[in-house]
This record gives structure tokens, C-alpha cells and sequence, in this order.
């Protein structure tokens, strides 16, 4: 398991564990100030391929040249190098996501997540 620090950058967590996540192979659990990110099969997360996919995250939204991302064992973190302030979003309750127990399913829909938790109990 991969651990990735987010506090210099609290509003891109979530995108930031979706993408990294759909890109390496990876399921990705949130936290407070960062996420996890868990092997699906037996084989380790690439912690090259995690910060690869940060890096190509950064520079998808231009933001890049205002942090790095420094590797210390298992933990990622996101660091800022200047006093770049992000422009932090309204939070709405989109923000919320609905994790399947069984199989890992995220959606942020509750529905959808109810709908889902359904077919394992057929």
C-alpha cells in the first residue's frame, strides 16, 4: 500500500485519488488529509507509476511548476514549493463517496450505492 499526503492541496484529494487510482491499477481509500491506495491484484502499487500519475494530474491543470511530489518509503506527499494558494471550491454534498464493503465499488451517489449493495445479497 501507497500512502499519499494531500495537505498542501485539500481540494484536489479527491480527484487527484480517482485519477491517480484509475491510472496505476489501484483501489483508493480517502482520509482526512490524504488516501491509500491498495493493490487490486497480489503484486505491489508502483510507486513510480503513483507519481507518474501525480505529476501528469499537476500538469493536466497547469499547476505543476508550484509543487512536488517528494517519496519517502511508502508515503507520497504533494508539497508546495511557493506560497501558490489553490482556489478552494464550495463543498457541496458531491463531495461524499459511497464505498462498497464487498468489492470496492465508489460511487457518490447513495441511490446508486444502495442499488449496488443489492446484487450481493441476491
Amino acid at each position: 500500500m501507497i500512502t499519499v499526503d494531500c495537505r498542501d492541496i485539500p481540494s484536489l484529494k479527491s480527484p487527484l485519488a480517482v485519477y491517480t487510482s484509475d491510472q496505476v491499477g489501484a483501489m483508493p481509500a480517502l482520509k482526512i488529509h490524504e488516501f491509500v491506495l491498495a493493490p487490486i491484484s497480489d503484486e505491489d502499487v508502483d510507486s513510480g507509476l503513483v507519481i507518474k500519475a501525480i505529476k501528469s494530474f499537476l500538469e493536466s491543470l497547469s499547476i505543476e511548476k508550484h509543487f512536488a511530489v517528494v517519496q519517502k518509503k511508502n508515503m507520497i506527499s504533494v508539497v508546495a514549493i511557493d506560497d501558490y494558494k489553490l482556489e478552494v471550491r464550495p463543498t457541496q454534498p458531491t463531495d461524499q463517496f459511497f464505498s462498497c464493503v464487498h468489492c470496492g465499488h465508489v460511487t457518490q451517489f447513495e441511490a446508486v450505492h444502495n442499488n449496488h449493495m443489492k446484487i450481493h445479497y441476491l
